[in-house]
This record gives structure tokens, sequence and C-alpha cells, in this order.
């Protein structure tokens, strides 16, 4: 399958019907030659997709940001960050690999700081309401400029 430029507006939910976000995305590549690449399932779904075309796409937790990991939570000596954090701030740290990584503070300790590193929607099965505004065929410049992309584009 030949990959595709989207732009869609796109409402998230989870099962139990509660909205967790309205987007609207412009110019994605929809490719799933990456078997690494984060929302998979959702680049599967908009497979062949036609601008006009409404659809609803069904992630389990593993298809979409994964299950919750305990081990992804850390303590990290609070010396090592700024002052003025508090509970629930979001934080991005190198990592030993050198690596830019997010975390969530959970909790303050005396000289240290339990930190989340697990996506938001880890451990939870999604619902994505897509409706193509425009779809393309993607040409070979982009894919190849794609595939040579450090970072993901990531949705939400």
């Amino acid at each position: 399958m030949d990959s595709q430029i989207i732009s869609f507006n796109c409402i998230l939910k989870n099962t139990a019907g509660h909205l967790i976000s309205s987007t609207y995305n412009r110019d994605v590549l929809t490719a799933i030659d990456n078997d690494q690449a984060m929302l998979l399932g959702l680049s599967r779904g908009l497979l062949n997709l036609k601008k006009g075309e409404k659809r609803k796409i069904s992630l389990s937790a593993a298809e979409a940001y994964g299950f919750y990991d305990l081990k992804k939570i850390i303590l990290y000596p609070t010396k090592k960050l700024p002052k003025d954090l508090r509970v629930g701030q979001s934080i991005s740290i190198v990592g030993k690999s050198g690596s830019l990584r997010t975390y969530k503070i959970v909790q303050f300790h005396s000289d240290m700081v339990s930190l989340d590193g697990n996506h938001p929607l880890a451990g939870q099965d999604l619902i994505f309401e897509i409706e193509a505004l425009d779809v393309r065929d993607a040409t070979a410049e982009e894919v190849v400029a794609s595939q040579n992309t450090v970072g993901l584009q990531l949705l939400h």
C-alpha cells in the first residue's frame, strides 16, 4: 500500500465514551512500514481513506500507547531539577542514552522526586473518530524524508 498524506479532524474518546481530545491534524503521513511506530494501529486504520470519509478506529491499549508500565516510574534527584516544579507538571530530561524523555512529576520526597515516563494515555483502549478533509498520495520524497526524521509525529 502506498503512503498517503491526510488532513483530518479527530475526536478521541475512551471506551466509556468520555472525550479525551478533539484535534485537527494537517498533512499527516500514513505509513505502516515501521513496526516500532507509535499508533501503528491508527496508521493501519487510515489505509485507503478517501476525502470526506468518516471512520471509527478502535485500538486496544497495546495498539495505542501501550500498557501502563511501573518500570517507567523512576526516582530522580531533586537537586538536578528546577526549583519551581509541582506535582502533575511535565518535565523533559536527557537520559543516560542521550535521548530526551518526558516525565510527569508524581511525588516529591526529601531529596528525590518520583517521575512517571508512561504516556498519559498508556493502559487505555481508545476510539478515534476520523473525518478525512483532504487525502492525496505521498510523494517518494516525502516518504524518504519521513524515514530520516529522528522524532515521531504524535497525535494527542
